[in-house]
C-alpha cells in the first residue's frame, strides 16, 4: 500500500483468477462494499466487434489474438492510471497468462485434440516468433505490474466452468492459466494471498486482510454485484445470439477459420 500527499493510505489491489472463478462479482462485491472504485477491461466478445467485427473468438488467428490482448492491455493500463485506490477484476497480466496458456494447448483451447494437433502443425513456421513475442510481452506486463499495485488477491479454480458457447475454453487451458498465474505472482515478489470460499468468505477475508472499512454491509453488496454481473452478461449473450443467427457461414470459410494461424 501507498500513502498519498494528504496522508490517506492508497491500495491498488489486483483481484487475479482464470476463467469461472468469480473474479468479476467477487471483485464487484468487494468494491460495493468497501466504496473502492472497481476498474477492468472490456471483455473479449465486447472488444470483438471494433477489433475483428464478424468473428467469434474461435476463429481468430494468433495475431488478431494478439491485436485482441493488446486493446486489453492498453485498456488497463489506461483505466489504473487515475491517482487513488482502486480494485482491478484482473490485471495487467493476464492476457499475457492467457496467450502463454494458447501457445501450449493451442490458440483455440476449446477445440478438439484432432483440430488443435492440426492448427499446430499450421503454425509451425511462424511458431518460433509468437513465441518470442509473447516471451518479450510477458517481461513487459511483470515490469508494469510491479510498478502498478501493491498486492494481489488469487482466486483459485474452484467452480465448475460455465460453457457459454461464446468462450474457446477448455479445463485444461483454465488449469494451466491457473498455474502460470500463480507462477507469475511468485516471480512478481508483490504480497499476494490465495482466498478461497464462497463470494461472502471472499469478500469478508479480504475486508480482514487489508482491514478495509465497510460502506455496505457484505450481503447486500454481494446481492448488487451479482445483479449487475448478471445484467452484463445478458447483455452480451443477447448479442452474441443476434450476431450468430445473422452469420451465415459455409462450410469451406469454417474450415478456413479452424486451419489458420
Amino acid at each position: 500500500m501507498t500513502t498519498a500527499g494528504t496522508g490517506t493510505t492508497v491500495l491498488r489491489l489486483a483481484i487475479s483468477g482464470t476463467y469461472s472463478t468469480g473474479k468479476s462479482t467477487t471483485t464487484e462485491a468487494l468494491s460495493i462494499a468497501t466504496g473502492i472504485p472497481r476498474t477492468h477491461a472490456k471483455t473479449s466478445r465486447e472488444i470483438l466487434m471494433d477489433v475483428v467485427p464478424g468473428k467469434q473468438v474461435q476463429e481468430l488467428s494468433a495475431m488478431e489474438l494478439i491485436k485482441l490482448g493488446l486493446r486489453r492491455f492498453e485498456e488497463r493500463v489506461a483505466n489504473e492510471s487515475l491517482p487513488g485506490s482502486f480494485i482491478s477484476d484482473g490485471s495487467v497480466v493476464h492476457e499475457w497468462v492467457y496467450g502463454e496458456a494458447r501457445m501450449r494447448v493451442g490458440i483455440n483451447p476449446g477445440a478438439s485434440w484432432g483440430l488443435r494437433t492440426l492448427k499446430k502443425a499450421s503454425g509451425f513456421r511462424v511458431r518460433r516468433f509468437y513465441q518470442q513475442y509473447m516471451d518479450i510481452y510477458g517481461d513487459l506486463t511483470k515490469a508494469r505490474a510491479r510498478r502498478l499495485y501493491d498486492a494481489y488477491i488469487h482466486l483459485p479454480v474452484e467452480f465448475p466452468m460455465h460453457v457459454d458457447g461464446h468462450r474457446p475454453v477448455s479445463e485444461e487451458f483454465r488449469l494451466l492459466s491457473d498455474k502460470l498465474l500463480l507462477r507469475t505472482l511468485d516471480e512478481l515478489g508483490l504480497p499476494y494471498y490465495v482466498v478461497r470460499g464462497s463470494i461472502a468468505d471472499r469478500v469478508a477475508r479480504i475486508v480482514e486482510l487489508f482491514d478495509l472499512p465497510l460502506a455496505v454491509p457484505i450481503p447486500d453488496a454481494i446481492d448488487q454485484a451479482q445483479d449487475r454481473v448478471r445484467a452484463a452478461t445478458d447483455v452480451l449473450d443477447a448479442d452474441a445470439r443476434l450476431h450468430h443467427a445473422r452469420r451465415h457461414k459455409s462450410l469451406a470459410r469454417r474450415v478456413r477459420y479452424a486451419l489458420r494461424y
